[in-house]
């Protein structure tokens, strides 16, 4: 297993739809084994394959349950509302109160190939939602309402300028 450099903003990567996963194999799960490491020393409670340059359909996830993976998910039903504060590991150090549904149900593969169910409220909902939309190439700031958006694209250019191009942070082990 190794760790992953995460795209951070200005990654072209984070900006378009991921492909579909046709197959499910053993390089697939290497992948998969990467990203959860990866997740766990960033840390985060959840990674999307985009956010690793990886431009497929995929995310890992662990909210304290154990690390589960969704292959091609898709998000079925939703409802609710729940307002937290939601940050990003592709954005590192922002934190934005979002409005998000409360509960996500939601639709993917596992590794064996299986198609599994998920439901998931409050922090589980948010997780897939976040996750989904990096899959659809969405990101945090566009979840923002306008002044929100203002303040932080302000400090995102700050920050890209100091650092030379995009966010882009290297695994703490090459830092």
């Amino acid at each position: 297993m190794s760790l992953l450099p995460i795209r951070t903003y200005g990654d072209p990567v984070l900006r378009s739809r991921a492909k579909e996963i046709e197959d499910i194999d053993g390089k697939l799960a290497a992948l998969v084994e990467d990203m959860i490491e990866t997740m766990y020393d960033a840390p985060g409670v959840g990674l999307a394959a985009p956010q690793v340059g990886v431009d497929r359909r995929l995310f890992v996830y662990d909210i304290g349950e154990g690390p589960k993976v969704l292959v091609n998910p898709e998000i079925k039903e939703s409802s609710g509302e729940w307002v937290y504060e939601e940050g990003c590991l592709s954005v590192p150090g922002l934190w934005w109160p979002i409005t998000r549904p409360k509960d996500v149900l939601i639709v993917g593969i596992d590794l064996e190939g299986n198609e599994v169910e998920v439901e998931g409220s409050e922090l589980l909902g948010r997780v897939f939602q976040h996750e989904f939309d990096h899959l659809e190439g969405v990101l945090l700031v566009e979840r923002l309402d306008e002044d929100q958006r203002k303040k932080a694209m302000k400090i995102i250019r700050t920050e890209v300028v100091k650092g030379g191009g995009s966010m882009m942070r290297p695994p703490k082990e090459q830092e």
